[in-house]
C-alpha cells in the first residue's frame, strides 16, 4: 500500500503476560515521578479499556537510525550528546499521519471499520504489542529487537475492530548477552528485562523536573538529552540499516553538539529554535541543568 513503514505486524488486542508485569513495576515506584504511568494504568494493562471494540492491533515499526557514528564512539569533552531518536523531528508528528493514512486506506477497504491511533500518546503498551505481533522480541533492555532492523524503532499502534490473523511471535535472541546490562553507567537494567526508570539517564535528563542526585549526575557523562548506550553496545544494531528519511536526518546543531554552543542555542533560541523538536519534552530549564551537570562531568573526567 506504499505507507512507508518499515515493517508491521497484527497481534490480538488482548491482555499479555507485560501488561501484567507494568502493575509489579509501578507498585515498586520504578516509573519515577512519571505519575501518568499510574493514571493510566488501568487502561494500560487491559486493551478493552482503550477500545471496547478492539478485536485486533496493527504495530507499525518506522526506523529512525542513521549513519552518523554512536554515542560509545564520540568522546570529545567539549561535546554533549542528544540521543539519536531526537536529532530530528518528534516522532509523534512524522508517524501520526501515516498511521492515519493507513486508516484511511483500511476504510477504503472495509467502510464502517473503527479504528483508533497511537504513537505514545495514551495509555498504550506499544512495546507489549509488537512483541506479541512478532515484530520482534523484547531486548533485556526492553527495546523491541528485529533481527534485520536492529532495535532503532519508533512503533505505533492501530486499535481495530477487525478480527485480522495475528502474526507468530518471534523467539527472544538475547541469548546470554548482558551488554547492554553490562554497559549502562547507572544500573537502570537491574535485571534482564526490567529496567528501573530512577537510574535511567533517559528518564533523568528528559522526564525527571528539578536536581538530580549528585551520584547519578555523576554518571551521566556527556548525555545531555536521553541515552543510546544499551543499544549502542546491542550486537543487533551493528548492521543496523540506516534510514532515507529526511526528518529523523540530524538537525545543525543537534549531533553530538558543542556544548558552549548548544549552550547559547537553549539561552537564546529556546523554545522556537526547538520546533517540532523532541527536545522540547525537557523544557528549558531541564536543558540548562544538563548541561550544567555535562561541563562538570567534563572537567572532572
Amino acid at each position: 500500500m506504499g505507507l512507508g513503514f518499515d515493517k508491521v505486524a497484527i497481534s490480538k488486542a488482548s491482555c499479555f503476560p507485560e501488561h501484567e508485569a507494568l502493575k509489579s513495576w509501578l507498585a515498586h515506584g520504578l516509573h519515577g515521578s512519571m505519575d501518568y504511568m499510574e493514571r493510566g494504568a488501568s487502561k494500560r494493562m487491559n486493551p478493552k479499556e482503550v477500545m471496547p471494540e478492539a478485536k485486533s492491533v496493527i504495530t507499525c515499526a518506522l526506523n529512525y537510525n542513521t549513519d552518523h557514528p554512536y554515542s560509545v564512539d564520540c568522546k570529545d569533552s567539549g561535546r554533549g550528546w542528544i540521543a539519536r531518536y531526537a536529532w530530528g523531528d518528534d516522532y509523534h508528528e512524522v508517524m501520526s499521519p501515516m498511521l492515519q493514512h493507513f486508516v484511511e486506506k483500511i476504510h477504503h477497504l472495509v467502510p464502517g471499520t473503527i479504528c483508533k491511533v497511537y504513537v505514545d500518546t495514551g495509555p498504550v503498551m506499544e512495546r507489549v504489542f509488537a512483541k506479541n505481533s512478532g515484530m520482534g522480541w523484547m531486548g533485556k533492555n526492553t527495546c523491541i529487537i528485529d533481527k534485520k532492523l536492529g532495535s532503532w524503532l519508533f512503533l505505533g499502534v492501530i486499535f481495530t475492530n477487525l478480527e485480522l490473523k495475528e502474526d507468530p511471535i518471534v523467539p527472544d535472541h538475547c541469548g546470554k548477552c548482558t551488554a547492554c546490562i553490562d554497559a549502562c553507567p547507572t544500573q537502570a537494567i537491574t535485571e534482564p528485562y526490567k529496567i528501573d526508570a530512577r537510574k535511567c539517564i533517559s528518564y533523568l535528563t528528559i522526564e525527571h523536573r528539578g536536581e538530580i542526585a549528585p551520584e547519578l549526575a555523576d554518571k551521566m557523562g556527556s548525555h545531555l538529552f536521553g541515552c543510546d548506550i544499551c543499544q549502542d553496545v546491542c550486537p543487533w544494531n551493528r548492521k543496523a540499516p540506516a534510514t532515507a528519511l529526511e526528518a529523523f536526518q540530524p538537525r545543525d546543531g543537534f549531533f553530538n553538539p558543542s556544548l558552549k554552543k548548544f549552550e547559547e542555542r537553549v539561552e537564546k533560541e529556546y523554545p522556537t529554535g526547538f520546533k517540532h523538536s523532541p527536545l522540547k519534552r525537557a523544557k528549558r530549564e531541564g536543558l540548562l541543568r544538563n548541561i550544567k551537570i555535562v561541563r562538570r562531568n567534563a572537567s572532572t573526567g
